[in-house]
C-alpha cells in the first residue's frame, strides 16, 4: 500500500513518491526535527512478514549505515511504520547512471571521472568488509553537481569476521540463500556469482569493469538475446575490444574470468584511475575522509632516504660555492630493474610519468604517484616519453634507438593520455618539448646528417654537426635551453640557450659529461647535472647571465629530469656501466672481460687471444687508461693513458689517441719500450689501423680547414704519407691481402684500391649498415645494423650482395642494455668481443632543494 503525502513515519513526513524497486518503495520526505528533506525506503507491507526478506532489508540498513563516504549513499536513520521497516537516507538530486548514459557512450573524461568516484566508494565499502553484489547503472547515481553515489546495498554481504554476538544472526541471514541461487542482475554479474560460488570484493570489480565498458562504448559488455546466452557470455566470452588505452587495459583487467587475475582490491583500481585522472587534469577531488589505504600486495613501500649534502670546495672565476639546503629529502618512486630515460610531472603536479625499459623489455610509458610503489603502464610498447603538455597531451618517441653514446633517434608521436593510438609526426627525432601553452613542440631532429633545433617543427633556430640533447622551453616560451655536444657520440658539452629569433648563447661550458636539464620554477635559472674534472658530478644551476652555483652533490650519478612549479625535483640515480663480453678461441661460452666500470673494446687480435681496450670511468680518473688483456680471463695489464684504437699484428704496439686539443695519436708498447708519437706535418689524426704487414698504417685525419680522408702511413718513412681516399671518406677495414680498403660514408661505402684507382661499389649494402671486418678469404664482410638489440651480425658476400645472419649478440641479462657496439670479429669468425652499455635507474622525488 502506497503512503500518501502527509503520512508521518516517526519524525518524518512523506511529501511525494520517488520510485519503487524489488526491495521496497522510495519517498521524498521531510525530517521535521532538522527541517531537511530526506529519502525514505519502505519495505512493502505485503512482504513485511517474510522473515528472509526482512533479514535482507535489515542487512542493507546495517551495511549502508556502517559506511560514511561521499561516493556512497548516506544512511541517517532506521525505524518501523505499522510493522514495515524503513530506512532514511540523504535525498539526491540528479539521475541514475543509466539515465545519464541514455544508451550512448559518455565522453572519456566523464567516464573516467565517474569510474574513479565509484572505485573510491567501493574501496571504502570493501575496507569495511562489505561487498555490494548488485552493482549496475541503475544503482549508481549522478548528482546535479557531478558526484557519483553508490546506491542500494540490498544484496550486500558482510565478509568481515563478526563478534560472537553477531555470529548467530549472520548464520541465520545466510541460510536463506541457496548456494545455487544466482544473486544480482543478469548482465551485471560475475562468473563466480553465476556458478553459485562465494562472491567476495573481486566480484564487484568484475561488474565495475562491465559498467566502465558500457560508459566508454555505449554498449553492454555482456548482452545477448536470452538470459541464458548472456550468462554463457559472462562465463566464457570477452566483450569486443575498445580503443581507449589505457582505460581499455583497466577494463580488461577487471573483466578477467578468474578472480585471481583481476585487480585484487578497489584501492589498486582507484590508484590506477587516479593516476590517469591526475594526468588529464583535476577531477572530483578525493575526500579528506576517505579511508586509509591498506598495505599493497605487490611491494613494500620504500623507506625515504634523507641525504644532507656538504659544500664542495670553491668555484673559480664567477662561480659561487653554496651548500645545498639542509633537510633535502629523496623519496624513491620506482623499484624495478632497468633504465629510465625521461620523467616528467603531470599537470596536476602530483602524478609522475616516466619512460622505462624494465627487465629487458621494450620501453613503455608509466604513471606513478609518491607513496605508491606500483606504476601504471599506459599500454603502448616501444614508446618512450619526451614531454607532456599543460593539457595532458604526450609527446612520445616511438621505436627509440641509441646510435652511439647518448645519441638516439625515434619517431615523434603525440597522443592524449586517454586518447586513441598515437599520431606519428616526424622521423629521426632525438628530443621534443611542449611550449607552455601546449600549442606547439620544440624538436631536435637529424636532417642531412646535421642536428637541428626547431620551433615550431620546420623552423630552424640552431643546427650543429655535433648533437643536441635535453631541450626545454622556458616557462615564458621565449627561449629554449639545451645541452650542446660538439662531438657526435660524446656526452661532453655546454649549457646553451637560443631565442625564437635564432640567437644562441653559451651559459656554461667545459663539462666532461652533461646530461639532464630543466628550468627552475620561476624561469630565472637553468638547472643541470654535469661532471667536470675539478668539481665532480653534481646538480648545478646557471642564470641567463652565466652565474653558476652548486645546488647539490650526492654519491653516485644523478640525472635531472624535471622541476615542478612548487620546486620539487625529479631525478634518476643511474648506475652506468660499459662492459665487454668475449668468446675466446675454442671456448663454449662467452666470458666477461670488463675490468672497471667503463670498459670499451678497441681491437681484437687476429687469433682472438688478445683484447685491447680502454677504461673511461671512475676507475681510470682523471682521464682514460689503455689496457691489454688475454681473452682467457687473465688479469689486464695497464699500458698507459689514452683511448685504445688498434693492436699491431705482432701485438707489440697499441695505437692510441690522446684527448688533447688538438687530438694526437701515438703508439704504446705492450712490453718494454717508450711511447712513439705519430706525426705528419699539418695533419691531425684521429684513428687508424695496421696493414697486414705491420709496416704500414691506415690513418684517418685532416689538415686544418679540410675534411678528413684516409692516408697510407709508412712507419719507417713518416713523411711519405699518401692519400688513399677523397675528402670526407672514412672507414678502416683493410682486406686480408692489404690491397683494398672498405670506406664510406654509408650507404655509399665502396672498396678503394690502396695503390690508386677507381673505387668499386659494394653490392647489397643497406642504410644503417656498419662494416666490422673482412672474412679471412676476402670474399665477404662482417657487418651489423647500429641500434639493434640484440646486435645481429651478418656476412655480406661481395660477389652478389647476399647477406647471411651469422650471430646475434647481447648480454644474458638484458635489463638496462641500450646499446651494443663496437663489435670485434676475428677474420676466421671463431672469436669475437663486443661492448655493451647498461644503465640501471631508480627514480626519486627530491624535496628541499634551493
Amino acid at each position: 500500500m502506497r503512503l500518501l503525502p502527509g503520512t508521518r513515519l516517526g519524525p518524518y513526513e512523506v511529501l511525494a513518491p520517488l520510485g519503487a524497486g524489488g526491495m521496497g518503495e522510495v519517498y521524498r520526505a521531510k525530517d521535521t526535527r532538522l527541517s531537511r528533506e530526506v529519502a525514505i525506503k519502505v519495505l512493502p507491507a505485503a512482504f513485511a512478514n517474510d522473515a528472509g526478506r526482512l533479514r535482507r532489508f535489515e542487512q542493507e540498513a546495517r551495511a549502508a549505515s556502517a559506511l560514511n563516504h561521499p561516493n556512497i549513499l548516506t544512511i541517517y536513520d532506521v525505524g518501523t511504520h505499522e510493522g514495515s521497516p524503513y530506512v532514511v537516507s540523504e535525498l539526491l538530486e540528479g539521475e541514475t547512471l543509466r539515465q545519464r548514459m541514455g544508451g550512448a557512450a559518455l565522453p572519456q573524461r566523464k567516464a573516467l571521472d565517474f569510474a574513479l568516484q565509484t572505485a573510491r566508494g567501493l574501496a571504502a565499502a570493501h575496507h569495511k568488509g562489505i561487498v555490494h553484489r548488485d552493482l549496475k547503472p541503475e544503482n549508481l547515481f549522478v548528482t546535479n553537481d557531478g558526484r557519483a553515489k553508490i546506491l542500494d546495498f540490498g544484496l550486500a554481504k558482510l565478509t568481515q569476521p563478526e563478534t560472537v554476538e553477531d555470529a548467530a544472526a549472520k548464520a541465520a541471514a545466510e541460510t536463506d540463500t541457496d548456494p545455487n541461487t544466482v544473486m544480482g542482475t543478469v548482465g551485471y554479474t560475475s562468473p563466480e556469482q553465476l556458478r553459485g560460488l562465494p562472491a567476495d570484493h573481486r566480484s564487484d570489480l568484475f561488474v565495475f569493469g562491465a559498467i566502465l565498458y558500457e560508459m566508454l562504448t555505449g554498449r553492454r559488455a555482456f548482452r545477448c538475446e536470452t538470459a541464458v546466452e548472456t550468462m554463457h557470455a559472462i562465463l566464457k566470452d570477452d566483450p569486443p575490444e575498445i580503443e581507449q588505452a589505457p582505460l581499455a587495459r583497466i577494463v580488461r583487467h577487471c573483466l578477467e574470468k578468474n578472480p585471481e587475475q583481476r585487480f585484487q582490491s578497489a584501492h589498486d583500481l582507484a590508484f590506477d584511475l587516479e593516476a590517469l585522472a591526475g594526468v588529464s587534469g583535476p577531477l572530483t577531488p578525493a575526500p579528506a575522509s576517505a579511508v586509509a589505504r591498506p598495505a599493497r600486495r605487490f611491494h613494500a613501500l620504500a623507506a625515504f632516504a634523507v641525504l644532507a649534502a656538504a659544500a664542495i670546495g670553491f668555484f673559480a672565476g664567477h662561480r659561487a660555492a653554496k651548500a645545498p639546503s639542509a633537510g633535502t629529502s629523496f623519496r624513491r618512486l620506482t623499484f624495478r630493474h632497468g633504465m629510465i630515460w625521461s620523467a616528467r610531472f603531470a599537470p596536476d603536479g602530483q602524478t609522475v610519468l616516466y619512460g622505462a625499459a624494465w627487465d629487458g623489455r621494450p620501453p613503455q610509458v608509466y604513471l606513478t604517484r609518491p607513496g605508491h610503489p606500483e606504476s601504471l603502464p599506459l599500454g603502448r610498447l616501444d614508446a618512450d616519453l619526451l614531454s607532456i603538455s599543460s593539457a595532458g597531451e604526450l609527446a612520445l618517441s616511438l621505436r627509440r634507438r641509441f646510435l652511439g653514446g647518448f645519441e638516439n633517434r625515434g619517431t615523434l608521436a603525440r597522443v592524449h593520455l586517454t586518447g586513441d593510438a598515437p599520431r606519428e609526426m616526424l622521423e629521426n627525432v632525438q628530443e621534443a618539448d611542449w611550449t607552455p601553452d601546449g600549442a606547439s613542440l620544440a624538436v631536435v631532429r637529424v636532417v642531412d646528417g646535421r642536428y637541428r633545433l626547431e620551433l615550431p617543427p620546420g623552423k630552424v633556430l640552431y643546427e650543429t654537426t655535433g648533437y643536441l640533447s635535453h631541450i626545454r622551453v622556458s616557462p615564458r616560451g621565449d627561449q629554449i635551453a639545451f645541452l650542446d655536444h660538439p662531438v657526435p657520440g660524446d656526452d661532453a658539452g655546454a649549457v646553451a640557450v637560443v631565442d625564437l629569433a635564432g640567437k644562441r648563447r653559451t651559459l656554461s661550458g667545459g663539462w666532461v659529461t652533461a646530461l639532464g636539464l630543466a628550468w627552475n620554477r620561476n624561469g630565472e635559472e637553468i638547472w643541470f647535472t654535469a661532471f667536470r674534472q675539478a668539481i665532480g658530478r653534481a646538480l648545478y644551476a646557471v642564470t641567463l647571465s652565466g652565474q653558476e652555483r652548486l645546488v647539490t652533490r650526492e654519491a653516485g650519478m644523478l640525472t635531472l629530469q624535471d622541476i615542478s612549479p612548487d620546486g620539487r625535483v625529479l631525478m634518476t640515480h643511474d648506475q652506468v656501466r660499459r662492459g665487454i663480453l668475449s668468446l675466446a678461441p675454442d671456448q663454449p661460452r662467452e666470458r666477461d672481460l670488463s675490468w672497471f666500470d667503463r670498459s670499451l673494446a678497441g681491437d681484437l687480435s687476429a687469433d682472438g687471444k688478445a683484447l685491447l681496450f680502454h677504461e673511461g670511468g671512475e676507475g681510470s680518473a682523471p682521464g682514460y687508461a689503455v689496457y691489454l688483456r688475454q681473452t682467457d680471463g687473465s688479469p689486464a695489464v695497464r699500458l698507459g693513458e689514452g683511448v685504445a684504437l688498434a693492436l699491431s699484428p705482432d701485438q707489440r704496439w697499441a695505437l692510441c689517441r690522446q684527448l688533447t686539443t688538438p687530438e694526437q695519436i701515438f703508439l704504446l708498447p705492450t712490453g718494454p719500450g717508450e711511447p712513439k708519437p705519430i706525426r705528419h706535418e699539418g695533419v691531425e689524426y684521429r684513428s687508424g689501423r695496421w696493414f697486414p704487414d705491420g709496416r704500414h698504417m691506415l690513418l684517418l685525419g685532416n689538415p686544418p680547414g679540410e675534411r678528413h680522408r684516409l692516408r697510407n702511413y709508412l712507419l719507417e718513412e713518416p713523411n711519405a704519407v699518401r692519400p688513399i681516399t677523397p675528402e670526407g671518406i672514412s672507414g678502416l677495414l683493410i682486406s686480408p691481402d692489404g690491397k683494398l680498403v672498405a670506406a664510406g660514408p654509408a650507404p655509399k661505402t665502396a672498396l678503394y684500391p690502396v695503390e690508386g684507382g677507381d673505387p668499386r661499389p659494394i653490392p647489397g649494402l643497406l642504410p644503417g649498415d656498419v662494416l666490422l671486418q673482412w672474412s679471412a678469404d676476402g670474399r665477404a664482410l662482417f657487418l651489423t645494423q647500429r641500434a639493434e638489440l640484440p646486435a645481429r651480425i651478418y656476412l655480406l658476400f661481395l660477389s652478389n650482395g647476399r647477406r647471411e645472419l651469422w650471430k646475434e649478440l647481447a648480454p644474458p641479462d638484458s635489463a638496462g642494455i641500450y646499446y651494443v657496439y663496437p663489435v670485434l670479429v676475428t677474420p676466421d669468425g671463431k672469436s669475437y668481443a663486443y661492448t655493451y652499455r647498461r644503465i640501471l635507474s631508480d627514480l626519486y622525488l627530491v624535496e628541499g632543494l634551493r
